[in-house]
């Protein structure tokens, strides 16, 4: 059996059902978006409130994600991601009781805090199935949830919000926190029963199989170093940089995108659709880019060029005003935001394995996701001091432009892969 043929099978066998984690995931982390079109107004949460709330999510994030990752490479990715994703499923469910900004504060740090660790242990996981030189079609495969989370999820959460209102005495925005959270905690004792930790505990692989998977890790096998070398590494503290200018976008677009459709004049229902639609270009542009990338055996311009295209785009956005065509042009932005995401996320374990890698790719993660904490409140403080998302778009392409100077400083210093067959 060939080597594509068994990484073919694995992918079939994994990704999907990482990607339904990520689904349930991703759509617990950003619901609060469509939960403000009536919360808000409910709880009293200005505009400065909800971006800080939103954002407090990356607080929590921040302090727990190297723990978190060092204990899944110690107890094994198959126990640890059932007890990641039970406790996000079951503080999320609970925000749906928040009366207030401090009680929305606290629990979105306690949702950060509970998932701290699920996107770095999948990247890390991918690591113990997959060679470097394909890693990018992988990644992008498994980050197509997010895509996935958005076209379904949106229209979802409109929905939610346009049909529950008023059902057992709940308001919409808390039926929408209610269905959303509970899928994770059904799929948390899903995952102790379908999820191995390790290719050599797979029972669907034969011993033939088993073997031509680890003579395919091993020939880009790094030293296995400890966790201190991880940390401090220069490079994984500038790859943290350039990923905090795309995290940044990534965020302070994704949270805010719902509130700045429903401006157009779309009722909630229709802001479930409309907002759908990047997400299907994304989704599609992602893969090609990183098999692109794998087939080249080139990553450095493949993370420059669309954070640059990205950076474009939100500049001419923020002097469109309201209308379609700013729709237009956060959609080329998200294109090549999540394009060049996904291809950073190849460099931490190019270099670094072992500890020293699940350290590194959770560090990366814990301090790009303050962006995350930063782009919603400095989106919020800006629309509430100007009246409008201009300024807050020029904020966000200047963290892109950021990113690609960072990545530029880092080429001499990251090695390139080796040219791979796309699978």
């Amino acid at each position: 059996m060939s080597e594509a043929a068994v990484f073919s099978k694995c992918a079939w066998r994994l990704i999907p059902f990482m990607g339904l984690l990520y689904v349930a995931n991703f759509l617990d982390r950003v619901n609060v978006g469509f939960a403000a079109l009536s919360m808000n107004a409910d709880i009293g949460l200005t505009a400065e409130a909800y971006g800080l709330g939103a954002g407090m999510f990356f607080i929590g994030y921040f302090f727990f994600e190297i723990p978190s990752n060092v204990a899944m490479e110690k107890f094994g990715a198959r126990l640890w991601i059932f007890r990641i994703m039970l406790t996000w499923g079951v503080v999320s469910m609970a925000t749906a009781f928040v009366t207030g900004p401090v009680s929305f504060f606290i629990l979105r740090f306690l949702l950060g805090a509970c998932e701290a660790g699920f996107f770095p242990g999948m990247i890390l996981y991918l690591t113990y199935w997959f060679p470097a030189s394909s890693r990018g079609q992988f990644n992008a495969l498994f980050l197509s949830a997010i895509m996935v989370a958005n076209i379904i999820g949106a229209p979802v959460s409109g929905s939610i919000l346009h049909w529950t209102g008023g059902i057992g005495g709940l308001k919409s925005w808390q039926w929408l926190f209610l269905l959303e959270g509970l899928p994770s905690c059904i799929l948390a004792f899903v995952t102790l029963l379908y999820l191995p930790s390790k290719p050599v505990d797979a029972k669907w692989l034969s011993a033939e199989e088993k073997n031509i998977v680890a003579t395919a890790l091993a020939r880009d096998d790094l030293p296995h170093r400890g966790l201190r070398a991880g940390l401090s590494d220069p490079r994984i503290w500038m790859l943290a940089l350039a990923d905090f200018g795309i995290i940044l976008t990534v965020y302070g677009i994704g949270l805010w995108l719902p509130q700045m459709v429903k401006a157009l004049g779309f009722d909630d229902l229709q802001t479930g659709f409309v907002v759908a639609v990047p997400y299907v270009a994304t989704m599609i542009a992602m893969i090609v880019w990183a098999r692109v990338s794998d087939a080249r055996g080139e990553r450095i311009r493949h993370i420059v060029q669309p954070a640059l295209i990205a950076a474009a785009s939100l500049f001419v956005a923020a002097f469109l005003g309201a209308s379609l065509w700013t729709v237009v042009a956060l959609t080329v932005a998200t294109m090549g935001v999540y394009a060049a995401l996904v291809v950073l996320w190849t460099l931490p374990q190019s270099f670094l394995g072992g500890t020293a890698a699940a350290g590194a790719i959770a560090l990366v993660n814990s301090i790009a996701n303050l962006g995350g904490f930063l782009g919603p409140t400095v989106v919020g403080y800006l629309k509430q001091a100007t009246g409008s998302y201009a300024a807050a778009m020029g904020f966000l392409s200047m963290g892109l432009v950021m990113t690609a100077i960072v990545i530029v400083g880092l080429s001499r210093s990251i090695p390139a892969p080796k040219p791979a067959a796309v699978v």
